[in-house]
């Protein structure tokens, strides 16, 4: 990814030759870098939750003439909601407690590319175990708080297929 959206790659190449600045240690490099390294964590669950659909209510749509765009937004996504809302927690938890990608893409260059497990990490070399701890506690909380939230959402909108 660094080679990739660095001045001399495909990308950062590209950006360069049409008068923009290359992606690498850059915020919009760490979110895009990022994101394509927690995408396994969303295809799974998507793809399970699409699965899960099933064939009888998109024919049904289909019966009703419906095409294949309105069939997915009207009927295989409103019943794929706790499975889309699960891939979206996990891959943002995922990418919220990434330290590889983001220290190799992001850098560490303090009001622009750094992140809070980039920030624990420092807190640690520096030795300020208590600031380490209160960072990582943060997480934890937040972490716990988003676990919270996609269960409760989860049991109000059970879908229960026929």
């Amino acid at each position: 990814m660094l080679v990739a959206l660095g001045p001399h790659g495909p990308v950062g190449g590209l950006l360069e030759s049409v008068g923009l600045h290359h992606l690498a240690f850059t915020f919009t490099g760490l979110v895009l870098a990022s994101t394509l390294y927690s995408m396994p964590f969303m295809v799974q669950p998507l793809k399970d939750a699409f699965g899960g659909v099933g064939q009888r209510m998109t024919e049904a749509a289909a019966t009703l003439r419906a095409g294949a765009r309105d069939r997915f937004f009207s009927v295989v996504l409103p019943l794929s909601r706790r499975g889309l809302l699960t891939a979206i927690t996990l891959t943002f938890a995922h990418t919220v407690g990434e330290f590889g990608v983001v220290l190799m893409v992001g850098g560490n260059i303090p009001g622009q590319t750094r992140v809070l497990s980039i920030a624990i990490y420092d807190h640690a070399e520096s030795m300020d175990y208590a600031g380490a701890h209160l960072l990582a506690g943060g997480l934890l909380a937040t972490s716990f708080l988003m676990l919270l939230t996609v269960y409760a959402l989860n049991r109000r909108y059970r879908v229960v297929h026929p």
